[in-house]
C-alpha cells in the first residue's frame, strides 16, 4: 500500500523545527473551519492521530469550559486526517453520521486522539466506524465521538 500524499507530507514536515505548526496550518487552510479551534497535530501514522488544542476564549462556552463543538471539531480533524493517513491511495473517504458523547466538563487544554486497531483490509466499499477520546489535562476522558466514514475505491 502507497502512503498518501497528506501522510508524507507529515512525516517530513514533523522533523522540522516548526513543522507540526506549519502542517497543522497547511490542513486548516485545506479546511478552513478547522481553524476555529487552533489544532495542533502532535502525531500521525497509519491508525492513529493526535490534535491537542488550548482552552482559550475562542473555544469556550459561556461557563468558561471548551465548547462542545469544538470537541465535535477536535473528533472531526483527528478523525478525517486519521483516515486518510490510513486508507490506501486507491480510496477516499468521506464522513457519514458522527455520535458524541460529553462525559465531563472540558475545564483544560485537551487532546483528541483517534485510533483504528486493527486496521482493516480496504478492497471494497464499505462504512469505517472511527473512535476519537478527547481527554483532558489530566488524561481523563471528557468526549468521545464515533464518526462512521464511508470507505469507497476510486472511480477512474
Amino acid at each position: 500500500m502507497s502512503q498518501t500524499s497528506l501522510l508524507s507530507t507529515w512525516q517530513r514536515m514533523s522533523k522540522w523545527v516548526g513543522g507540526k505548526w506549519m502542517f497543522s496550518q497547511l490542513v486548516c487552510l485545506k479546511a478552513p473551519y478547522f481553524g476555529s479551534i487552533y489544532p495542533r497535530f502532535e502525531e500521525l501514522r497509519p491508525g492513529y492521530c493526535e490534535v491537542r488544542i488550548k482552552k482559550w476564549w475562542p473555544v469556550l462556552n459561556h461557563i468558561g469550559t471548551v465548547h462542545a463543538i469544538a470537541m465535535c471539531n477536535m473528533a472531526e480533524i483527528a478523525g478525517g486526517i486519521m483516515t486518510d493517513a490510513t486508507i490506501p491511495v486507491t480510496h477516499r473517504w468521506i464522513p457519514m453520521r458522527m455520535s458524541v458523547e460529553y462525559i465531563k466538563k472540558a475545564a483544560t487544554n485537551l487532546r483528541a486522539v483517534a485510533e483504528l486497531t486493527p486496521i482493516p483490509t480496504f478492497v471494497e466499499a464499505a462504512e469505517l466506524p472511527v473512535t476519537i477520546n478527547i481527554l483532558d489535562a489530566k488524561d481523563q476522558v471528557v468526549c468521545r465521538a464515533v464518526i462512521t466514514m464511508w470507505v469507497s475505491p476510486k472511480k477512474g
